[in-house]
């Protein structure tokens, strides 16, 4: 057996960034880090963080005042920074830039009353965050998750109208759904550039590219994660037997029967520990030593937040002085 590794894979700027934030909070501060969901949607990376003493909520009603709240990579809506401020929490902002931009762009219609549809799956937290970005009673935001969907709408004003997307969706799908949007409503406006994020798309072109060359895909991340997600149905799609699999653990050895090449990718949220574990459990069981395809050299950084960042200065400088 051949094991093929995508490139890119893994983590994403964002995903490093709010990661960053939190490593860097629990130096910081001494006491308990709160974070509003998932920080980002492996569980790898949630346990490795419970075993540091961090405390993920649902509710900020969850916390005593005056505590630490960070905001997960997927973003919160404006009511819950509104109960933060309220309980004179210390807020840090995780949310991945790309997806404070789509809140921008929402945050911009409602000011201006006009009504926004939204294309996402229901009940993940950035499209929760996102709808909240809305709050202007005399306009609305729709959420819209198929084709089928743009059939049973009905907007007040289809002459003002604005979509957005959330960040980690097919884009061969969301391509689909747009041209229906456009198709219905000619007035239509959307973002001057693709909310989808750069993540996503290079992953999702590197499986597309995987997928003519292996037998099977194993796509390395958690049931949660949206991009991962779409990896997989990306793979079914092109007819490759495609698995999620959280870890080396979720792997059946019955997968491999007459298979010559296996390729692997991982989310943008499912950290290269994960990667090294599976090739190291295939070789195990007689894979030859992997082999890395030539892909888009992924080059982004968000930088960590000023008042975090000179915090941890601070304390640098104060190490160095004590050595």
């Amino acid at each position: 057996m051949n094991i093929i590794l995508t490139n890119p894979r893994g983590f994403c700027a964002g995903v490093k960034r709010a990661i960053l934030i939190v490593k860097n909070a629990l130096k910081i501060y001494k006491k308990t880090i709160y974070i509003k969901h998932e920080l980002v949607h492996n569980q790898h990376v949630i346990n490795e963080f419970r075993q540091q003493g961090v405390v993920f909520i649902e509710e900020i009603s969850e916390i005593p005042d005056y505590s630490i709240i960070v905001f997960s990579a997927h973003g919160v809506s404006k009511k819950v920074v509104q109960e933060s401020i309220k309980k004179k929490l210390i807020i840090l902002n995780a949310t991945c830039p790309l997806v404070e931009k789509v809140h921008i762009e929402v945050s911009k219609s409602s000011k201006k009353g006009i009504e926004t549809i939204l294309i996402g799956h229901k009940g993940h937290p950035e499209v929760e965050g996102t709808i909240g970005q809305y709050n202007n009673k005399k306009g609305k935001i729709y959420l819209i998750e198929s084709i089928e969907d743009i059939n049973n709408l009905s907007v007040k004003n289809d002459q003002k109208l604005n979509f957005v997307t959330q960040t980690t969706l097919s884009i061969t799908n969301t391509k689909n759904i747009i041209t229906t949007l456009k198709n219905k409503f000619p007035k239509i406006s959307g973002p001057n550039k693709e909310d989808i994020c750069y993540a996503t798309t290079n992953r999702q072109m590197a499986v597309r590219k995987l997928s003519k060359i292996v037998d099977i895909i194993l796509v390395i991340g958690s049931k949660n994660s949206s991009n991962s997600n779409r990896l997989v149905e990306l793979g079914k799609e092109t007819g490759t037997v495609t698995k999620l699999i959280d870890s080396f653990v979720d792997i059946k050895k019955k997968w491999f029967k007459n298979i010559n090449y296996i390729g692997i990718t991982a989310g943008a949220s499912a950290p290269e520990i994960l990667v090294t574990e599976v090739v190291q459990y295939l070789q195990k069981i007689g894979a030859n030593k992997p082999i890395e395809m030539i892909g888009i050299r992924e080059k982004k950084v968000f930088k960590i937040p000023k008042k975090i960042l000179k915090i941890k200065t601070i304390l640098d400088n104060m190490d160095k002085n004590n050595e």
